[in-house]
């Protein structure tokens, strides 16, 4: 965990730019002594908010699957998407 002062990333911003950069995890900022600010590089933001958005899908998937909605092996899948795309 990365924790930077406020006082830091208002005289320092290129440090912090650049340890956001560089270590592509989020940095905490104090205020006072407390936590106040979460910054990160937009590139690990962005990361960040494709893997939640994958997690959704795979949640959303397992609970359609638990409560019992049909299902496609393996198998039948990698039929179809060969079908689907040696046409292209």
């Amino acid at each position: 965990m990365i924790i930077k002062s406020s006082t830091t990333l208002r005289n320092d911003y290129l440090t912090i730019s650049n340890l956001a950069h560089q270590k592509e995890e989020p940095i905490y900022i104090t205020k006072n002594g407390e936590g106040d600010l979460v910054v990160m590089s937009i590139d690990a933001f962005e990361k960040r908010e494709e893997l939640i958005r994958l997690k959704a899908k795979l949640d959303a998937a397992e609970e359609s699957r638990l409560s019992g909605d049909k299902t496609v092996s393996l198998d039948d899948a990698r039929q179809r998407l060969q079908e689907k795309y040696s046409n292209v």
